[in-house]
């Protein structure tokens, strides 16, 4: 391989590639829409030259065939006024109207299959218009979606290393931290308040139980024996001999008395 061929393929190839990064398929799009009406416009204009030859080629046929028919006519009336010479020329002129009738009947059906051509080919350019013009639409409609996709994404990939976004992680950590003591603090304070409720709970406990205890003294003396931690109670009544010799006493006195 020769070094001017090398150093060709080397520049079409980093040609091609800067071409293909250059491309925008919304742009290329729109073009190819654009380059296919060009194409439509230039097909009509065909198809219309050619409608237009066809009406001038049935003109033409119509009138050779007009003057073949009036020359056969004319040839006739010579016939019969007996002038056959001048029979003869009309027949003349009849043959060379209806040669060139045939000649542009020929060309007539000719251009007949060429405009029917052109004009399938006209209405099946303008669907693949009208199809290309809606993929289009959804192409752009994608590409764009796809284009925001890789934005955002490039957004959020630099938004994970930048510092504003480590500033919010900092902040975080420290909101996390204040929530944290505050919790702690709270669980303390709470724990406290359960102490010193309890501590009341025990003591209306105690009260309660003391409660009942005076009353199953004051209902049954067994129950003072029963109950533990309760002490004897002191007897308040006097010895039963003490209580007979005061009677006595009383007894005398009134005796004396009398």
């Amino acid at each position: 391989m020769g070094l001017f061929d090398r150093i060709s393929r080397v520049v079409r190839s980093n040609v091609n590639d800067m071409v293909s990064k250059a491309e925008d398929p919304e742009k290329i799009l729109e073009q190819a829409v654009q380059d296919m009406q060009e194409d439509l416009v230039q097909l009509r204009q065909a198809v219309a030259q050619a409608i237009a030859s066809q009406k001038r080629t049935q003109q033409q046929y119509n009138q050779a065939q007009t003057e073949s028919n009036n020359w056969q006519q004319r040839a006739q009336l010579a016939l019969q006024k007996g002038d056959e010479n001048l029979a003869r020329e009309a027949l003349t002129r009849k043959k060379t109207h209806t040669e060139t009738a045939t000649a542009l009947k020929t060309q007539l059906d000719t251009q007949s299959t060429q405009v029917d051509t052109l004009k399938r080919s006209l209405i099946a350019l303008e669907g693949k218009i009208s199809e290309a013009k809606t993929k289009k639409d959804m192409l752009k409609a994608r590409a764009s979606a796809a284009k925001a996709q890789e934005q955002l994404q490039g957004m959020v990939n630099n938004m994970g290393t930048s510092t504003a976004m480590a500033a919010f992680e900092r902040m975080e950590d420290k909101v996390l931290q204040l929530e944290a003591r505050s919790q702690a603090a709270g669980e303390l304070a709470g724990a406290d308040l359960e102490s010193q409720f309890r501590a009341l709970e025990s003591g209306d406990v105690d009260l309660e139980l003391e409660a009942m205890k005076q009353q199953m003294l004051a209902g049954s003396p067994q129950a003072q024996q029963s109950l533990p931690g309760t002490a004897a109670p002191q007897t308040t009544q006097a010895p039963k001999d003490a209580v007979i010799d005061s009677e006595l006493e009383d007894l005398k006195k009134q005796l004396d008395n009398l």
